[in-house]
């Protein structure tokens, strides 16, 4: 008598992490903005009912694209690369401008980031590059030849977003580090990076400008949102003021509800509530990890170790940005930072490795 077939599931701990962290993130999101909210659309719940129009969208989109083998993909991924250069481009020409950086684009009323649509582009065009080229991954030609078609999107990309062109970046030389049998390699590219990132720094002022910042907030100016968010974090001690207590976010420290959410977080929730929600973002990056692993193929090994990637670099960089370790760039903490167009096309990564997940024996 033959034995059924085993039955193919998704990765039920990865959804259900996901879930716990987009409701987590609305809840903390709620108790960060609704002050701003209030002052200046006069409605407390005007970002959480945005944002929880977009997670409603992207976690739709997440299922779906969960059901979708993931091979059926691999036609449009050059098609998605292009479109992520032309959508860069517009920004630089038609983009608009809100707090000083020009990173959107609108169509009508709805208005988007083409950079997070970029981070799902990348790692898709280089999973199926890779793979197509996976003979020829011990030859240093063919690495910088898989390196070269992201080097366009991390310069238009970076002209107006230093921070996301990073994660870009670093995504990138994750996948090809992996699919790498030598590795000696990547010191040299590790030093050409070096040198770009030094002479990038130093073509504008501004950027010189944030490392003095960063290393004497208290003396500049532009040092007070930095200096906000580490009271908030010293003010929140073990175990924190309380949800929705905080001070810091009643005007202190501007646009709490981005960048430096997580800053409020340490003061509502003290260290332990903040380490808790790094323990769910470690889960996270371990069930990536388990899915890479397993995969059936390389090409899901690689879509799901580029998740991996782009979930690890982010968290590391935005919680080194909230506590001054790096200078500021800018970086959202994934599913609890306002930004629909962020969590939308995180939801719909998230149904790629859920697509891989799908199809693991």
């Amino acid at each position: 008598m033959e034995r059924p077939a085993k039955k193919r599931r998704y990765d039920y701990t990865l959804l259900i992490v996901v879930l716990l962290l987009v409701s987590i993130g609305l809840v903390l999101l709620y108790s960060t903005s609704s002050y701003n909210g209030r002052v200046k659309f006069h409605d407390s719940y005007y970002y959480l009912k945005k944002q929880g129009f977009a997670t409603a969208l992207g976690i739709t989109g997440m299922l779906l694209v969960a059901k979708i083998d993931y091979h059926k993909w691999v036609p449009l991924a050059n098609l998605g690369y292009l479109t992520a250069i032309l959508l860069s481009v517009a920004v630089i020409f038609v983009g608009d401008e809100y707090n000083g950086s020009k990173r959107w684009l609108s169509l009508g009323p709805v208005s988007f980031q083409p950079s997070e649509f970029s981070k799902v582009a990348v790692i898709l065009f280089l999973a199926c590059l890779i793979t197509k080229n996976v003979k020829q991954m011990s030859k240093i030609r063919t690495l910088v030849k898989m390196l070269v078609p992201v080097l366009p999107i991390v310069g238009l990309v970076g002209a107006s977003n230093l921070s996301t062109a990073i994660i870009i970046m670093g995504i990138a030389v994750v996948l090809i580090f992996v699919a790498s049998p030598k590795y000696a390699q990547f010191i040299w590219m590790g030093a050409a990076g070096v040198g770009f990132m030094g002479i990038f720094l130093a073509l504008e002022s501004y950027r010189m400008e944030r490392l003095a910042i960063w290393r004497n907030p208290e003396m500049y100016e532009k040092g007070y949102q930095t200096l906000q968010g580490l009271y908030a974090i010293g003010s929140g001690g073990l175990f924190g003021r309380g949800l929705g207590e905080s001070m810091q976010k009643l005007g202190f420290l501007p646009e709490a509800q981005n960048d430096m959410i997580f800053s409020i977080i340490c003061e509502e929730l003290g260290l332990v509530g903040a380490s808790l929600l790094i323990l769910l973002f470690l889960i996270l990056i371990w069930r990536f990890f388990v899915i890479a692993t397993h995969a059936k193929d390389l090409l899901g090994a690689l879509i799901a170790t580029g998740a991996l990637a782009h979930m690890m670099i982010q968290v590391i960089l935005n919680i080194a940005v909230v506590t001054n370790s790096i200078p500021n760039t800018g970086i959202t903490l994934p599913f609890i930072s306002y930004g629909g167009t962020s969590v939308m096309f995180l939801l719909l990564e998230m149904g790629l490795v859920l697509s891989v997940s799908n199809l693991i024996e």
